[in-house]
């Protein structure tokens, strides 16, 4: 049997680079979706040399050219692809505040937490349909929740507002592409990974440790045919946004 493709965007380091790890595990055949080839390229290394099947590739998600280029690399290399992970994010001063959003910051971080995701499944979307398992999952955040008591939308006196928003409308559109595609086998759904120790300080925040908030991500790429679609998850159960 062909080993099955799976690619993550944002895969260099932390949440993405762990979840490739962990697919590696599983035997999948990883890409790395990467800006910077050459610190992609240091991060195969790594994965390779612990026995994985990872190859890294250019994936700026915020530009059109490149998705294309990346889709028909995929396309030549590979004929499909059956995973997907939107895991790129960007965000700007986490005490941003809706009032004082500096706007051409807000742009950039929906370029890549909402139109990255949307761009990416878009160009991917036709060969995914010649997977047999296909997956699409969106890396989401409780910011962008009604239900995330410590840092969701009504939290915080509304900081974190671009990032928030972005994520709340990430939600939504994987309920769009969810409801599109049903009945065509691509399960599509969001995951929080939960707060996950990806930057020094952060486990005094109570924040887990990366291959946790990593497991949260790969329980929704190995879903079952029958498994749910347009839902928002962290660590298996149904979260509220």
């Amino acid at each position: 049997m062909a080993k099955m493709i799976a690619l993550i965007t944002g895969a260099g380091k932390g949440i993405g680079l762990e979840v490739a790890r962990q697919l590696g595990q599983k035997g999948f055949t990883v890409i790395l979706g990467v800006r910077d080839l050459a610190k992609g390229e240091s991060a195969a290394v790594q994965l390779k040399g612990e026995g994985l099947d990872v190859v890294a590739k250019v994936a700026d998600v915020a530009d059109d050219h490149s998705v294309k280029q990346l889709a028909s690399a995929i396309e030549t290399d590979y004929g499909q692809l059956d995973i997907l992970v939107n895991n790129a994010a960007a965000y700007v001063d986490w005490m941003e505040t809706a009032s004082t959003a500096k706007l051409e910051s807000v742009l950039t971080v929906l370029e890549t937490n909402l139109f990255g995701a949307w761009r990416m499944t878009q160009a991917l979307l036709p060969l995914l349909h010649k997977s047999q398992h296909p997956r699409v999952v969106n890396v989401s955040s409780g910011a962008g929740s009604h239900g995330e008591m410590q840092f969701g939308l009504t939290t915080n006196k509304g900081a974190s507002a671009s990032y928030g928003i972005s994520k709340a409308a990430l939600n939504a559109l994987t309920v769009k592409f969810a409801v599109e595609l049903e009945g065509t086998g691509i399960l599509v759904n969001a995951v929080c990974p939960g707060l996950t120790a990806t930057a020094p300080g952060m486990e005094a925040m109570g924040a887990r440790p990366i291959p946790e908030g990593a497991a949260s991500v790969v329980w929704a790429t190995l879903l079952p045919d029958d498994g749910p679609t347009g839902g928002f998850f962290r660590d298996g159960k149904t979260l509220p946004w």
